[in-house]
């Protein structure tokens, strides 16, 4: 299985030191986590080897075409490198021997971790796990696409998650959502609101997000694919526009901010489910910690406990439910006008 890179791929001066330029390599059984050797081939002058889309075009249906979408749309707005988590997260196959795991992983400029998360299954299952987090130095929203596919039925999750709180926060809404919420309004009326979403979930999502459940068809399919390639644009866009703060105190705060999602995201993820049935408890506790939400354990030094207490057992522990406020939301929880009109979420 070949991962794919964009065409052309652009490199910064600041890696062009002649390992940048080989595949990267997966150690395979070397590791503790027993991830298997892989290649990603591209040539020297950026350009992708003719068999490095075969894969994807020999599938109608893949999660792979929208991530070498996303990776050539973003060569377009920036000049982009593979992270060094690429050099252990890469491929991972499952305990069943046959489903693999496809990670890959990039920075930018303004980008402290692009990565996806591509999962397909011999039963049909598909898995994405896409998203690209902002340096602390930008106070970008977090583009954020979570699809989970099975024989006939999708879950879909399409936003950029606010860095900060858009209920209060009326000028961080302005700023990001207000000449977004056509958009919104577009894809909500082709994707429905999928039923029950908590009100701690709610606190993590935007006005414009498509939170959905539907049966597979190549019209659904092809809404999504829409949908997600103009919600990826429209982030870029707001990243090229995008200035760097230099207030110390502003960048902890949006440093704080990213760390809080992390450290909801790696603690109560509903498709962490998933990677444990796939791979073990042990490997997916890994994946979720050091490549999905990576930087939990880097961004900040507070606990899940310590941003959500109500969470607190007796002795100590975190309580495993979803949701400790009691209340979810039926229906999209927002008016045409991207207002809140749910009860507020304390």
């Amino acid at each position: 299985m070949e991962c794919l890179l964009p065409t052309p791929f652009s490199f910064s001066s600041s890696f062009s030191s002649p390992s940048w330029f080989s595949p990267f390599l997966v150690l395979k059984n070397s590791s503790k986590l027993g991830f298997n050797r892989k290649l990603c081939s591209f040539n020297r002058n950026g350009s992708r080897s003719t068999s490095m889309s075969h894969e994807m075009e020999s599938s109608v249906f893949s999660y792979k075409k929208l991530i070498h979408f996303a990776l050539e749309e973003t060569n377009s707005h920036t000049q982009f490198v593979p992270s060094p988590l690429q050099e252990k997260y890469s491929s991972l196959l499952a305990m069943d021997d046959e489903t693999e795991l496809q990670m890959l992983s990039f920075e930018a400029p303004k980008i402290r971790l692009l990565r996806s998360l591509c999962i397909e299954g011999s039963d049909g299952m598909q898995v994405l796990d896409f998203a690209a987090f902002p340096k602390p130095e930008f106070d970008l929203p977090i583009f954020c696409a979570n699809f989970f596919t099975a024989a006939k039925m999708n879950i879909i999750v399409l936003d950029l998650n606010p860095l900060h709180d858009v209920m209060d926060q009326e000028d961080y809404k302005e700023k990001y959502y207000k000449g977004l919420i056509p958009l919104g309004l577009k894809y909500s009326e082709l994707l429905p609101w999928g039923g029950k979403l908590t009100s701690e979930s709610l606190k993590f999502f935007s006005p414009i997000v498509i939170w959905t459940r539907f049966s597979s068809s190549p019209y659904n399919h092809s809404v999504l694919f829409s949908a997600f390639k103009d919600y990826y644009k429209a982030w870029l866009e707001l990243m090229d526009r995008s200035e760097e703060e230099t207030d110390a105190s502003q960048v902890d705060r949006n440093r704080e901010a990213q760390h809080r999602y992390l450290t909801w995201r790696a603690e109560k993820d509903p498709g962490h489910g998933v990677l444990k049935r796939l791979v073990g408890e042990a490997l997916a506790k890994d994946v979720i910690s050091e490549f999905l939400f990576n930087g939990v354990n880097k961004l900040g030094s507070k606990t899940f406990l310590d941003y959500f207490p109500e969470y607190r057992c007796e002795d100590g522990r975190v309580n495993e439910k979803r949701s400790m406020i009691g209340k979810s939301f039926e229906s999209r929880p927002w008016n045409a006008r991207g207002e809140f009109i749910g009860n507020r979420v304390s």
